[in-house]
C-alpha cells in the first residue's frame, strides 16, 4: 500500500468523523444533552450548566475541576515517571494504563477508550470504531519505532518526539485529557533521551495556535511543523533547566 493510499484513507476516515460528529451535535440541540448516549462519558454532572463531564467526586464547578485534574496530574506524572524506564517500550495498555492512573480516581471512563466522537473547532478526531484499530497501528507503527527513545541524535529524537505525539492526538483515545497525557508520554520519552522534562508552556501559550495547526497538519503525515515546536519545545527547556 502506497503513502498516498494511506493518507487518503486517513482523510476519509476523518471526514466522516466530521459528518458524523455534525449530526451529533444536531441531535444534542433537538433532544438535549441527555438524551445523546447512554454512556456515561457523554453526561455532564447536574448543576454544571454543561461545563463539566459527569464524575466520581460531584464537581459541577469547571474551575474547581480544572484544579482537581491539575494536581491528580502532578501526582500521575511523578508516579509514571518512576514507574517507566529509560529501556521500556510503550504499547497501547502502557497509554491507558498512563491515563487511568492520572484520572481514575476523578472519572469511571478513566484509561477506557471513548465511546463517543468528538472534535475541536470544527476538527473531527477519529472515529469511536476506529479507535482500537488505529491504537494498534499507533503500537505497532510508532511506538515500536521510536520507544524507547534513546536515540543519541537530537534531530532523530525531535522526529520521535513529534510523530509520536502527533499521532496520539489525532487518535484522541479517550473522552478526555488526550493532550495532556500525550505531553506526558513525551516527557517521559524525553527522560528515555537524557532530556531534562519538558516544558509545554510554549503550546499552551503563544504558540497555541501553531500547535493546533501542527496537530492538523499531521493528517498527511507532514509532521515537520511538529518538529519544529519540538525543536523550541527542547531547547526552551533546556535553558530553564541551566538557569
Amino acid at each position: 500500500m502506497t503513502l498516498s493510499t494511506l493518507t487518503w484513507r486517513r482523510r476519509m476516515i476523518y471526514c466522516v468523523s466530521t459528518a458524523i460528529n455534525a449530526w451529533s451535535i444536531l441531535a444534542m440541540k433537538k433532544k438535549g444533552r441527555y438524551d445523546v448516549s447512554a454512556s456515561v462519558e457523554a453526561q455532564f454532572e447536574p448543576g454544571s450548566n454543561d461545563e463539566v463531564l459527569r464524575n466520581k467526586l460531584g464537581i459541577a464547578d469547571s474551575k474547581e475541576m480544572d484544579r482537581v485534574e491539575a494536581e491528580a496530574l502532578i501526582i500521575a506524572t511523578d508516579a509514571l515517571f518512576h514507574e517507566y524506564d529509560a529501556d521500556h517500550q510503550f504499547n497501547a495498555d502502557d497509554i491507558c494504563h498512563m491515563h487511568k492512573v492520572w484520572l481514575g480516581d476523578i472519572y469511571e471512563w478513566a484509561g477506557q477508550y471513548r465511546s463517543v466522537n468528538v472534535s475541536k473547532d470544527d476538527f473531527a478526531f477519529a472515529m469511536v470504531a476506529q479507535i482500537p484499530k488505529l491504537m494498534d497501528q499507533f503500537e505497532k507503527d510508532q511506538l515500536a519505532e521510536f520507544t524507547p527513545c534513546d536515540f543519541s541524535d537530537r534531530n532523530e529524537i525531535v522526529k520521535a518526539l513529534a510523530e509520536v505525539h502527533t499521532e496520539l492526538v489525532l487518535i484522541h483515545p479517550f473522552r478526555e485529557g488526550n493532550g495532556r497525557c500525550s505531553r506526558v508520554l513525551s516527557s517521559i520519552m524525553a527522560l528515555q533521551a537524557g532530556l531534562p522534562v519538558l516544558d509545554f508552556s510554549l503550546i499552551s501559550g503563544p504558540m497555541k495556535l501553531e500547535y493546533f495547526s501542527a496537530v492538523q497538519t499531521g493528517m498527511d503525515r507532514n509532521y515537520t511543523p511538529m518538529e519544529k515546536l519540538f525543536a523550541e519545545i527542547i531547547e526552551s527547556s533546556i535553558q530553564a533547566l541551566s538557569k
